[in-house]
Order: structure tokens, then sequence, then C-alpha cells
């Protein structure tokens, strides 16, 4: 181990490297054969891992005003999205399908990027620069069977109660003030946590990313939901690498000689001025 581990509690747990080399030299020596783990770079390591429009109903509550509403925002995208999506575009059968497409294109989704490379994920940790940022780049890893096995157990738990409470009702056993207004409603369907992985053609950088969407509860971040569901494991469900971020340039060097670069992400305008942008910025890029 090329790292100082802090532990991990409740399925969370953090290494702290001391240079980018020993945080490849990790990746090269025990994570390539777990291919169960997704990743996520992000620039800060006191972000946390929420979505960007989950961030900005937190901060609306903050301040006393109305955050968006999903459904109503969704819908506004769809009419906003007509005629702009070029001719005969492929039809997006579900609300996720869509929160995609707007997710590459600016919106603010309740969905989280992350992607099956763990070098690729290093690559967006060290991309960007701005004010504040900290000492440490952050790059995660998230355990996806886990995720899906837990967020299974929840949905059979709340189905249970579902039925549980219907033949309480229908039984008499429980007593209801309003038969028109059962409290068990509709039996859950959905688990709380998605995995998404749109199969739109839309898309050429999440192809080229090798990326999938993550969308958890609305009200919770990634590492939260983490630490409430599991409570005394001692494996990582949760990973951060703490790289430093003065090895920022040294690092993109290195991605750039493994091809991972803005050119190869981003098959675009975009990403070719991008590319070209970081030969003024790192010497010998």
């Amino acid at each position: 181990m090329k790292g100082e581990e802090k532990g991990i509690i409740n399925g969370y747990g953090e290494i702290n490297f001391s240079s980018w080399q020993d945080a490849f030299a990790f990746l090269h020596e025990s994570m390539l054969d777990y291919r169960a783990y997704i990743w996520r770079g992000q620039r800060c390591d006191n972000w946390k891992l929420e979505s960007r429009l989950g961030r900005l109903a937190k901060e609306a509550k903050t301040v006393g005003t109305i955050g968006p509403d999903v459904g109503d925002h969704l819908k506004q995208f769809q009419f906003a999205a007509r005629g702009r999506r070029g001719p005969n575009p492929p039809f997006l059968k579900t609300d996720n399908d869509w929160w995609a497409l707007g997710q590459h294109h600016g919106l603010a989704t309740p969905l989280l990027d992350w992607t099956e490379s763990p070098y690729v994920a290093v690559y967006f940790a060290f991309i960007g620069t701005g004010e504040e940022q900290t000492d440490f780049r952050a790059v995660y890893a998230l355990h996806k069977p886990s995720v899906e096995i837990k967020a299974d157990e929840l949905l059979a738990e709340k189905q249970k109660k579902w039925l549980q409470d219907k033949e309480d009702i229908d039984s008499g056993k429980k007593k209801v003030a309003n038969m028109l207004a059962l409290p068990y409603g509709i039996m859950p369907k959905g688990r709380e946590v998605e995995f998404v992985r749109p199969l739109s053609d839309e898309n050429q950088r999440l192809v080229n990313q090798a990326g999938l969407f993550t969308r958890f509860p609305f009200n919770s971040d990634v590492q939260s939901w983490v630490e409430k569901n599991f409570v005394g494991n001692s494996e990582y469900m949760v990973m951060k690498m703490l790289i430093p971020d003065k090895d920022r340039k040294p690092c993109l060097k290195a991605l750039n000689r493994m091809n991972i670069n803005h050119l190869t992400l981003f098959p675009d305008l975009y990403g070719a001025s991008k590319f070209c942008n970081m030969y003024h910025e790192i010497k010998g890029y």
C-alpha cells in the first residue's frame, strides 16, 4: 500500500497519498482486478458526492427561496430541447434517459457522473482549476454491486411494509379515518439508488469516457447514504483517494502519455480546443 489508510467506518474510508506516483502505483498494483468499482474525480476534496440539482435545492433551502422542482425542471428541458436534437433523434424511453442527455449538455440534474476507468477519474479530478482550491484532489471509488444489493433490500423492506399495512387495513386490524384516502397508497416499485447507462447514440462523450450515472435520493449525498446503510461494514463501499494538488501538471502530462486527454474524452471541437490549450499551460504536454 503506497498511501496512508485512515480506516474504514460504515463502508467509507480514505487513503492519503503523498504523490501522484504513489496513487498511480496503488491503482496499478491493487485495483486493476477490481472491476466492480466505478470511479469519479472531483477538483476539491471537501466537495460532497451530490448531484448539481440536489446541491441547488439545498442552497435554495438554506437562503429561504424556492428550490427546483424535479418534475417541472425535466418537463421544461424536454420542451426546450424540441427541434434541437438533430434530424430523426432517437426516442428517449425514460426520465433518466432525458436526464442523461441533459447532464452532458450543462443541465442541472439529479444524476452524478462516474466512469469505469480510475485513470479517467483522476483526469477529471485534476483538469479543472478555480478559486478556493484545496490541497488535495479527490478520486472516489464506489462498489456498484454492493450498493445495488442494498438498494434491492431496502425496496423489499418497503414493499413488505406496504403489504402488511394493506393487509391490516383491509382486514380491519388497523383503522383509518378516511377509506377514500388509504395511507398505503401504491406499492413502492423503484429502487432509491439507480445506476443509469443510456443506450442512446447521441452522447459520444459518454462512450469515450466509459461513463455512467448514479441517481441517489435527492436529499442525500453518496457518502451519507452509504454510511447510513452500511453501518458496521469494514470494507470499502466508498473509497476516497486524496492526491496532492501540487502534482497537477506532472499528473496530467502522464495521463496524456496514456492517451487520456480532452481530445479522446471529448470527441468534438470543444475537446480539440481544450486539448490544444493545454500545450500553453503545461510545458512538454
